[in-house]
């Protein structure tokens, strides 16, 4: 604390009122001329010979008249203040990362196994994932802002739309989506009149933002390479999260959007732009039928963008309703809506850079 902060040395033994600091210290000031705020036992003086060294210990915060120790018999001494420059704290991670790690594992090799087995047990995957998606989605809302979108319209119609997509393709898929704004627009027509604009308008939201972004994924599994082209995008987006996290976590220093996601820099950016294009290019170059390395990079530097854009946007929503995740049910991550805020914008994007650069398949 600086010197500063502390009025001149105080009358031995003696504790005064803040008008005290005005009054000059020494031998020559009558103590009683202050009003005393509780009495306090009168301690000797000390002879003149060890004034600078109590001269010292006032400026610390000892009291006058010392002289190396405490006049009161409980009192501690002090022990001095360490000059010694604090170490910087290393950045911690906001997460548990070892949560984090083993339910991403887990994740992985289910959805890894049922992409390279039965197609259509990934396909089940996709539903249950739209499903609790949803269901978290609705809730928050209700519990935050009163909206009360129909849930079973939504997962009955986004269970249909994930089918749809992978089996008719796209037309499959904004035919389903129609029919659910519609089940929506009725279902809601079952309760009182008041609150059903906003209800019925987060209902079509929810279904075009959880359950029809997400059939892109099961039409990019309806190419011959089909699966290939699920992990491509799988891994391009993981791939660029973790390239932000690791990169904006050892060099951010400049926010990106502080008022939507203070956590995001501009490095961590530029991470997600580098790992992406490179694992773009080693995807298309390997994994694709017909695809080249040029081609992973433009993907890349897209997926990039767009799981960034979608990370800010679910963060958008989570801020508005005044939440740190959609749900609890992965540890280490939120909710299943936590983990597919960056995968739901960048599906249609893979899907249709692909589609450019290969063919439908």
């Amino acid at each position: 604390m600086n010197d500063s902060s502390w009025g001149a040395p105080q009358a031995a033994g003696h504790w005064g009122t803040p008008e005290m600091t005005a009054a000059p210290a020494g031998p020559a000031y009558d103590v009683h001329d202050a009003q005393q705020t509780r009495p306090m036992p009168i301690v000797p003086d000390v002879p003149d010979a060890g004034r600078d060294a109590d001269d010292r210990d006032d400026r610390h915060g000892g009291g006058a008249g010392q002289g190396g120790g405490s006049p009161f018999r409980d009192e501690k001494p002090q022990e001095p203040m360490s000059t010694a420059p604090t170490p910087p704290q290393k950045k911690r991670a906001g997460r548990d990362l070892r949560a984090a790690i083993g339910v991403g594992v887990g994740l992985g090799a289910v959805i890894v196994a049922s992409l390279f087995v039965v197609k259509a047990v990934f396909i089940g995957v996709i539903t249950v994932a739209v499903v609790v998606g949803l269901w978290e989605l609705t809730s928050r809302l209700q519990e935050r802002k009163g909206i009360k979108a129909p849930l079973v319209p939504l997962a009955v119609g986004g269970a249909a739309m994930v089918v749809a997509g992978y089996v008719r393709g796209a037309e499959g898929a904004w035919v389903a989506m129609a029919l659910t704004a519609l089940a929506v627009l009725v279902w809601r027509m079952t309760e009182p009149p008041e609150g059903y604009l906003k209800d019925v308008t987060a209902g079509v939201f929810a279904a075009f933002y959880v359950p029809f972004l997400a059939t892109f994924v099961a039409m990019l599994l309806r190419a011959d390479d089909g699966p290939q082209r699920v992990l491509t995008f799988l891994l391009l987006t993981v791939v660029s999260d973790t390239g932000a996290y690791a990169v904006g976590w050892r060099f951010g220093k400049h926010k990106l959007a502080p008022r939507i996601s203070p956590g995001k820099t501009r490095e961590g950016l530029f991470g997600a732009v580098a790992f992406a294009m490179v694992a773009g290019a080693l995807c298309m170059q390997f994994l694709i039928d017909g695809g080249a390395w040029w081609q992973g990079l433009l993907l890349g530097l897209a997926v990039a963008a767009s799981a960034t854009l979608g990370d800010l946007g679910e963060s958008m929503i989570k801020r508005d309703l005044g939440i740190k995740d959609m749900g609890t049910l992965l540890p280490g991550h939120g909710g299943i809506m936590d983990r597919l805020d960056s995968l739901l914008p960048t599906a249609p994007v893979v899907w249709l850079l692909l589609v450019l650069f290969v063919g439908s398949g």
